[in-house]
């Protein structure tokens, strides 16, 4: 069960390390952070990370999302493979501007994952 994380949350967080593929030239990248956030209803990838994979980012559409404040913003978006849990995951992606993505509900609500909270750990239930 991976520990939660306790550098960079306070209190704790779960988040999970995932790999991200390039679906043109199959480059990945692994360990990239992800918190799982039930209460995301997507799935955002850091930019910088597919900026290393050289996935093309579509600069002609923007979704406009609502951040935890309350504030909206438009985001960009990319088409990439995101593999967390050994199941591969294929379609269009927002991006965020921050070293750690999140891992949404369009992603959680196809596994099945325990939140061990008193001990601060989660996995996937099997």
């Amino acid at each position: 069960m991976p520990d939660y994380d306790s550098e960079n949350f306070d209190p704790p967080a779960p988040v999970a390390y995932v790999i991200l593929r390039n679906p043109a030239t199959g480059i990945s990248l692994s360990d990239v952070p992800m918190l799982i956030d039930t209460g995301a209803d997507a799935t955002l990838v850091p930019q910088e990370s597919v900026e290393q994979l050289r996935i093309e980012v579509d600069e002609n559409t923007l979704f406009e999302v609502q951040e935890f404040e309350g504030e909206t913003k438009f985001v960009k978006t990319t088409r990439l493979e995101l593999v967390f849990l050994k199941r591969k995951f294929t379609g269009q992606f927002l991006l965020i501007d921050q070293p750690m993505g999140i891992l949404g509900r369009n992603i959680l609500n196809s596994i099945s994952i325990t939140f061990d909270g008193p001990r601060s750990k989660w996995d996937e239930k099997k």
